[in-house]
């Protein structure tokens, strides 16, 4: 392809240079006149291992050259990528004055372009971006309708300094949102020899990922250093232990426990992350990110609450009081505190959990109901039917498989409040709440 690269920064000057490499045409372009003329003499503007010699070989072929100006580069281009910075403000904010001059220039060049080509900003951006503001100044600018006149993709790069070129040619995942998808097939079309998962999304979820992804290496970051800060108060090896903890790839470093849904609960989690950080205090040693995890985890019963009140309905629904599906486990269950809260408020309620009842229920879940929440075995009822007859609103409380059919047995004038995702909203009669989606 005919391929112009807007910003030779970091991200353009590693995509242009891997681009030229996989044979396509490329044209970088930046105002900076010094990165222009490196470019051109076959040299790298930034430090990185393997670009310096990719570029000089890429511009000796003749594959590989840059501009000043992004006029003529985006006027003969099958597809314009967009790598200009986004740095952040003083109020955390990101500024947008080198993407929103980018694509007036972008603009003016699409309005002297013959075909159809296609957009894709690579640039970090916040969701919302690319079809808020970049999208209505490339239109403004150019006189044509995006998804009609041109493609438009959000493109996000997952490169690491020192790895760059390994990463573009072997990423973890290759992210392509797209506005129709016309415009996302030129864009795959470019990635179709990358090994790994090609996954095609909306805009808005590709923005998304990519800050999803960089607040988890931030986290895994913290994470690692604050138990390596007890584990030196403690004397112990925290080396050791996070190799001990890296080797288990079916909880720890998997998809498991990262589906959004309602707070933890147990007889584990709250009691051991409680423990760890009362063993921190007494040695002194501050751990701010696993002393956040409990506040966050109640702000999410808050908001479940907050999402039952919403409804404005008296009567309400419990289906799954245990903190976890295929359970009576009843030890510091959100749910038991969502139920005691709408009890305070003077909700009408009903509950219902196969797992949970007095018939068949023993020692220390028994005596915590009948001596700690006696109030609320009194509401319990024997079949999901009763739930559905009584209640307004019903809230999905765990995952039980029985539960999954639920939505698709509302009453029109019912609402689900579900806290698990038992389903896709589009399978719901009545009026579908989930709690973080």
């Amino acid at each position: 392809m005919k391929l112009c690269v807007l910003g030779l920064g970091y991200v353009g000057t590693v995509t242009a240079a891997c681009l030229a490499r996989e044979r396509h045409e490329v044209i970088g372009v930046d105002p900076e006149p010094r990165k222009v003329e490196l470019i051109n003499a076959g040299r790298s503007p930034i430090v990185e291992k393997h670009v310096g010699e990719i570029i000089e070989r890429a511009v000796a072929a003749g594959r590989l050259r840059a501009a000043p100006d992004a006029d003529s580069a985006v006027a003969r281009a099958d597809l314009t990528l967009v790598c200009v910075g986004t740095p952040s403000r003083a109020n955390g904010d990101i500024e947008l004055r080198y993407l929103r001059r980018a694509c007036e220039q972008i603009g003016a060049g699409l309005r002297r372009h013959e075909g159809a080509p296609v957009v894709a900003i690579r640039s970090t951006v916040l969701p919302g971006t690319t079809r808020g503001i970049v999208i209505p100044t490339l239109e403004r600018f150019s006189g044509r309708r995006a998804g009609v006149d041109f493609g438009m993709c959000f493109n996000p790069e997952f490169l690491r300094e020192g790895t760059a070129v390994r990463d573009f040619h072997e990423p973890p995942k290759t992210v392509i949102g797209e506005l129709n998808r016309a415009s996302g097939d030129l864009l795959a079309s470019l990635y179709a020899r990358t090994p790994g998962p090609m996954i095609r999304a909306d805009i808005e979820t590709a923005e998304t990922v990519k800050y999803a992804d960089n607040a988890w290496h931030a986290l895994k970051v913290g994470f690692a250093n604050e138990i390596g800060s007890l584990c030196k108060g403690l004397g112990v090896d925290s080396h050791r232990v996070m190799d001990i903890f890296c080797q288990d790839t079916k909880l720890n470093l998997s998809p498991y426990y990262l589906r959004p849904g309602f707070a933890f609960g147990g007889s584990c989690l709250p009691k051991d992350l409680r423990a760890l950080l009362y063993k921190a205090k007494t040695l002194d040693v501050s751990l701010p990110i696993l002393g956040a995890v409990l506040p966050s985890n109640h702000l999410q019963i808050e908001r479940a609450l907050q999402a039952v009140i919403d409804q404005g309905c008296s009567k309400v629904g419990i289906l799954g009081f245990s903190f976890k599906a295929g359970t009576d486990d009843l030890r510091e269950s959100p749910m038991v505190e969502l139920t005691e809260r709408l009890i305070g408020k003077g909700y009408d309620l009903r509950i219902y959990d196969a797992n949970v009842t007095l018939a068949r229920i023993h020692g220390a879940n028994r005596e915590y109901i009948l001596e700690r929440i006696p109030h609320i075995a009194r509401l319990m009822v024997p079949s999901i039917e009763d739930v559905l007859e009584h209640a307004a609103t019903i809230v999905i409380g765990n995952a039980a498989p029985e539960f999954r059919h639920v939505p698709r047995r509302l009453r029109e004038d019912q609402t689900i409040v579900d806290l698990v995702r038992v389903t896709d909203s589009r399978s719901v009669t009545g009026i579908y709440e989930g709690i973080c989606w």
